[in-house]
């Protein structure tokens, strides 16, 4: 989505570090209590009483072998040359200068808890680091440890012996009631520079910048940068609501577009980190994917919303509940699912092993389902929740034309079978090429997919399929549901039917896009 989106902790050698400074944040513990504050006059008061909460954080990381510099190879010098002995002696002077020196990562943090010594920052801040060094408010510096991280929110927890210094903690605020045009505060370690404090506003909120499968950013235009990860973003009543984690930048600079991760979302995953030491998610064992309009439509759905199931696991606890591939999940656990997006963030948040009903619509109808919550950690333990590569068949020349979906399409016989290395449990039609001028390339259909089903009916041959859509052009439906199975990825298509033409050869087809991988809650 973002092709210049920049985690904000900055990677620089030891040599660079030179003799940066390094400060720490504050806590609220006397936070303005109205919460009606227009514009303030300054932010002074407030930074004076947020710095002793905010540290600086820089880790020395693990040294991979693959950079390091290969030291020079021996030049040819004549026999009894006296320049091979004077190679050898500046080789073995200098050796321990030619070695790579170790990466440094340079973030924020901030404090939480001073007689337990807990500190938040992001997980990408101290990744593989050997060793962790924060810098405290009064400038001392402290050696810290890490409780436990969360890779796909990208959050850490680091404990360090804080009693004694001049530090105060700071506390969550509720980042659900946020607005759009609000005051918000970040305090940080920018490009190594030091305790750091920028103003702005909440610019947007729910923001999916694909980093991780919870994205639900809050946009600010508060000047963040690199070094700035890890750090607090505070509300005007001197609450973290946020953690600064990334930028769009074309320039590696502040632009004016920075994200945090709500509080809501961080304080559950500290919770998890200072009881289990890791995070444990709710988990279903779906693949689901966007209900867009032609899929509405062609499911008897007023309005998109929900998730759409594309696939279920073996064994999981959708399948022992009773979920089917073509449902759509409306709701779980007494919330509305409003899109694909909500589902495996509400999943995740369930209590594991609880049993909870969920709304699915099926056939035209509302339907409730009982559900035992999963773990997804487990899940993903077993190997659960990995997806099968696929491979690139060749493409075949022969095939009967299917106007209304742009494809041709043919049987599965063993020979097709072994061209395009389908197992023999795999049903269906096999799509021999696509139309680059219709909607099933648009959608992402392509060569070697097996059409499953097509308006939520199991196909094996030609007649069946234009026995389908004439079903659904009799229905008055200009959309037909299609279930593909693309080596073993199975999904759901919607695909606006064209007009009947007459049966000759498409065009070859453009390279279409790949269907895109379904969240797997």
């Amino acid at each position: 989505m973002f092709r210049k989106l920049l985690l904000t902790s900055a990677v620089l050698t030891t040599a660079a570090l030179g003799t940066l400074a390094y400060t720490g944040f504050s806590t609220p513990s006397w936070a303005v209590s109205d919460a009606s504050i227009g514009t303030p006059s300054s932010f002074a008061d407030l930074a004076d009483r947020l710095l002793p909460t905010v540290v600086n954080i820089s880790s020395t990381q693990k040294l991979d072998p693959e950079s390091q510099q290969p030291m020079p190879e021996m030049p040819e010098f004549p026999q009894g040359s006296p320049f091979e002995d004077f190679f050898n002696d500046y080789m073995k002077r200098h050796q321990d200068q030619m070695q790579a020196i170790p990466p440094t990562s340079l973030g924020s943090g901030f404090i939480i808890d001073i007689e337990k010594g807990y500190i938040v920052t992001n997980n990408h801040v101290i990744k593989d680091a050997q060793e962790i060094r924060v810098t405290l408010h009064d400038d001392s510096i402290v050696n810290a440890s890490v409780i436990g991280k969360d890779e796909k929110t990208d959050i850490a927890l680091l404990q360090a012996d804080l009693k004694g210094h001049d530090v105060k903690a700071a506390s969550f605020g509720n980042s659900d009631v946020l607005r759009v045009g609000d005051w918000v505060i970040a305090i940080g370690n920018p490009f190594g520079l030091g305790g750091t404090v920028t103003a702005g506003i909440v610019s947007a909120r729910k923001r999916d910048i694909n980093a991780g499968p919870y994205d639900d950013f809050i946009q600010t235009d508060a000047s963040i940068n690199r070094g700035n990860s890890g750090g607090p973003m505070f509300n005007v009543k001197g609450e973290v609501i946020g953690i600064n984690t990334a930028i769009f930048s074309p320039s590696g600079g502040s632009v004016g577009i920075g994200f945090a991760i709500p509080s809501a979302m961080t304080k559950s995953v500290i919770d998890q980190l200072v009881k289990y030491g890791k995070t444990r998610r709710g988990w279903l064992g779906v693949r689901i994917q966007t209900v867009t309009e032609e899929i509405a439509e062609s499911l008897g759905l007023k309005t998109p919303r929900g998730a759409l199931v594309a696939s279920l696991t073996g064994t999981g606890p959708a399948e022992k509940a009773g979920i089917k591939a073509g449902d759509i999940i409306i709701g779980f656990d007494g919330k509305p699912v409003a899109d694909m997006r909500a589902l495996p963030k509400i999943v995740a948040e369930t209590e594991i092993g609880k049993t909870v009903p969920m709304t699915v619509w099926r056939e035209g109808k509302e339907v409730t389902l009982q559900v035992a919550v999963g773990e997804l950690e487990v899940a993903e333990e077993k190997g659960l929740i990995e997806k099968q590569d696929p491979t690139e068949p060749g493409k075949p020349e022969y095939g009967e034309l299917v106007p209304e979906l742009g494809t041709k399409l043919m049987p599965l016989t063993p020979d097709i079978r072994t061209q395009f290395n389908l197992p023999s449990d795999v049903t269906g039609l096999v799509v021999m090429d696509v139309d680059g001028n219709s909607d099933s390339a648009r959608k992402g259909l392509m060569e070697g997919d097996v059409i499953v089903e097509l308006g939520q009916r199991p196909v094996k041959s030609i007649d069946e399929v234009k026995k389908a859509i004439a079903d659904v052009k009799a229905a008055g439906k200009s959309s037909v549901l299609m279930l593909v199975n693309r080596q073993g990825d199975i999904q759901f298509i919607a695909v606006k039917l064209s007009a009947a033409k007459p049966a000759t050869t498409p065009p070859p087809a453009e390279p279409a896009a790949p269907i895109p991988e379904a969240p797997k809650p």
